[in-house]
């Protein structure tokens, strides 16, 4: 069993769809015992850290992550879901992160000719190797929305990256722990893959 954990921040049920088109049963929840039991645990998100993670700790998940990927269950986390496993974010100094990953998530610089947010359909750098990317070929293209990016600590746990203003460092996936902050849910065929490679772990 998937679980998508709920905590008011979006995009769950085209999450939950996309899993349901792949034969999986996905349970969209807040408790505790349901997260901990699941066999791969899923984080989506869309809005501001700040007020994210502010509902991470006001539903008592903060500590509920950090155990799921503690004890080895594969966790992915989508768009904002990426950014609330690092330390922190230039959106809401001040407010914490999980701070699972190495790095942190800055806003995307202006540049001539490109509009921020970071709207639409990006091709990637694939890491060779990186599990999220099986079968995939480099340079596919998937849909991202968002207005700041990550920058990892550790360039080893970057699994794939995009140009747009900067280089952004768009998945990421360290031992049980991976990442994505374009939405696969919405990337097609090529996010399907990424969501069956995922459910394959």
């Amino acid at each position: 069993m998937i679980a998508i954990i709920d905590y008011d921040a979006g995009n769950l049920r085209s999450v939950e769809k996309a899993l349901l088109s792949l034969g999986e049963t996905p349970v969209i929840t807040r408790d505790r015992k349901t997260i901990l039991e699941a066999d791969k645990v899923i984080l989506p998100g869309v809005g501001s850290f700040g007020d994210a993670m502010g509902k991470l700790e006001q539903y008592g998940l903060s500590d509920v992550i950090r155990e799921t990927v503690d004890q080895g269950t594969p966790f992915l986390g989508i768009c904002l879901g990426l950014q609330l496993l690092f330390a922190g974010s230039d959106e809401s100094p001040g407010a914490a992160g999980l701070g699972i990953l190495p790095g942190t998530i800055y806003k995307i610089p202006e540049h001539p000719g490109l509009k921020i947010p970071h709207m639409g359909w990006n091709s990637l750098d694939i890491r060779p190797g990186a599990k999220l990317f099986k079968g995939i070929d480099n340079g596919a293209y998937v849909y991202f929305v968002h207005s700041y990016y990550l920058k990892a600590g550790d360039e080893s746990i970057v699994a794939a990256s995009a140009e747009y203003s900067t280089r952004i460092h768009a998945s990421v996936e360290q031992g049980n722990g991976f990442a994505c902050q374009f939405h696969p849910e919405k990337s097609g065929e090529v996010g399907l893959a990424i969501l069956k490679n995922f459910m394959g772990l």
